[in-house]
């Protein structure tokens, strides 16, 4: 059965369609020095993939979640009808269902305007809801203070700091964990039917 998209106003998160692709593959790897990876883990080169790999990666990501019956792992991310980004999860470790989210905003025009933080809000609360998890996770690097924002107005506390273990245009950050539990989450759930989405 197609999982239903979520909404938040004019933004969606939906399931990746096969004519979604093509943009995907166009928003990653038309621009060979995207403003978007100097954010997303820069420390990582962006490798070419030719675009019938990166089709198949995709489809094949998601026949493994329909096989292993867990909700899609990586979804669209559409604002005003128009795909700005994506937005995934990943299982760091089967036993313990441990869980980190990941999110890209492929157009700088979008940033700075909240899409970032109410995909994630959305995103978590629908990981929380259909998945039998204790916490949602999400790791970043210090350099990147936007993505730190918006994961602590949803709720996460930032875990751990590695120290200086990362490196960017020769300067040394450190990588940052952040998480939030199960409980943490219903009880912000009770605060927001009292107006308080993002305290």
């Amino acid at each position: 059965m197609k999982e239903l998209p979520l909404r938040d106003d004019e933004l969606v998160l939906r399931v990746v369609e096969q004519d979604d692709i093509i943009k995907l593959y166009e928003l990653i790897y038309s621009d060979d020095d995207p403003e978007w990876k100097k954010w997303d883990a820069p420390y990582y080169p962006l490798e070419p993939v030719h675009y019938d790999q990166y089709e198949r990666n995709t489809h094949a990501r998601l026949k493994a979640d329909q096989k292993a019956g867990r909700p899609e792992s990586i979804r669209i991310i559409e604002a005003d009808g128009e795909i700005v980004g994506m937005i995934s999860y990943y299982i760091e470790d089967p036993l313990s269902m441990w869980l980190e989210m990941g999110i890209i905003i492929y157009k700088p025009a979008r940033w700075g305007r909240g899409i970032g933080t109410r995909s994630l809000h959305m995103w978590a609360s629908h990981l929380f809801e259909h998945m039998p998890i204790v916490r949602v996770g999400l790791t970043t690097w210090s350099g990147n203070e936007r993505m730190i924002g918006a994961a602590a107005k949803i709720g996460l506390q930032i875990e751990g700091r590695m120290r200086k273990c990362r490196v960017v245009l020769g300067k040394y950050y450190d990588s940052i964990r952040m998480g939030m539990l199960r409980e943490e989450w219903e009880q912000k759930l009770s605060g927001e039917k009292d107006g308080n989405v993002y305290n």
